[in-house]
């Protein structure tokens, strides 16, 4: 099956499925090893821009591929906030599954002018190709912050979604409704899901994806798969769990120098949160 096939699956039976970056091959196989203990039909990887700066674009890809035809299961490499047209067509030249091109910073005029340049690139290069775009001011950093303000300005406007999907041909779309990038320590996050529901109803036909879940509690991004949500992505969770077995690991075993020794109980850690993550996303699962 393809990406998009799962996307409908998902949409029809009203499931979500999970998105998780890694940096690193350990923490890749961890992320297959938790969606496929938790049942999950398919799972999504994905770089940031930085991740794959970091790691390398055609490697993340070789990697992706290797782990795919090891495992016998379905995954799907994500380029994750990629906020320039050249960045885009890299992604998609290198080999990436499907790209989300992020010019929610943009006007919105130009957000839609080169969201439809990368949609146009990746029909001639690759046919039928999935690309996700944002819309709103999504605030926040995939990392630990205390506060982070939120304002309904930043909200997806469920009219503009209507409008930007018609003119742009995106399949998927991560709308602003109340969810941040990252973990606030002295605010509680909460999601309109109202809202979410009032641009599920704008956009019928389009693929919503959740981005910020990180730090949300269970029952919030269960309401929002149950509005529309298809796709949630994670990344500061996993972060937050790998380092934190990593320092242990390192204050426990001061003399211990093999990688491997230190880094597998880090990357298991991941692998907990991934299932219990893939588990919440389809609980409410329909069977045909």
């Amino acid at each position: 099956m393809m990406l998009r096939d799962y996307f409908a699956q998902a949409k029809a039976e009203r499931w979500a499925i999970g998105h998780f970056n890694f940096a690193t091959p350990d923490v890749l196989r961890a992320i297959v090893e938790g969606a496929t203990h938790a049942g999950a039909p398919c799972v999504i990887v994905g770089t940031s821009e930085g991740e794959a700066g970091f790691l390398g674009m055609r490697e993340a890809v070789a990697l992706v591929h290797a782990v795919r035809a090891a495992s016998g299961f379905p995954v799907f490499l994500n380029a994750d906030h990629f906020k320039s047209f050249v960045a885009c067509k890299e992604a998609i030249d290198a080999g990436y599954d499907s790209v989300l091109f992020d010019g929610s910073r943009l006007a919105y005029e130009v957000n839609v002018i080169e969201t439809q340049r990368v949609w146009q690139y990746a029909q001639t290069k690759r046919g039928s190709y999935m690309i996700e775009a944002e819309l709103g001011h999504l605030r926040g950093s995939s990392e630990v912050q205390t506060r982070v303000a939120v304002s309904r300005e930043d909200y997806t406007k469920p009219e503009q979604a209507a409008d930007f999907v018609r003119r742009t041909g995106v399949e998927r779309l991560a709308p602003v409704f109340g969810n941040i990038h990252g973990i606030v320590t002295e605010q509680k996050e909460e999601l309109d899901i109202d809202h979410l529901a009032a641009i599920a109803a704008a956009v019928p036909d389009t693929y919503l994806v959740l981005h910020g879940a990180s730090g949300l509690p269970d029952a919030p991004i269960a309401d929002a798969i149950r509005a529309g949500i298809t796709n949630v992505h994670f990344n500061t969770e996993l972060r937050v769990a790998y380092q934190r077995e990593l320092k242990k690991e390192l204050v426990e075993h001061p003399d211990q120098t093999t990688p491997y020794q230190y880094l597998g109980p880090a990357a298991d850690a991941v692998r907990d949160v991934v299932e219990a993550k893939c588990r919440l996303f389809m609980a409410d699962r329909i069977h045909p």
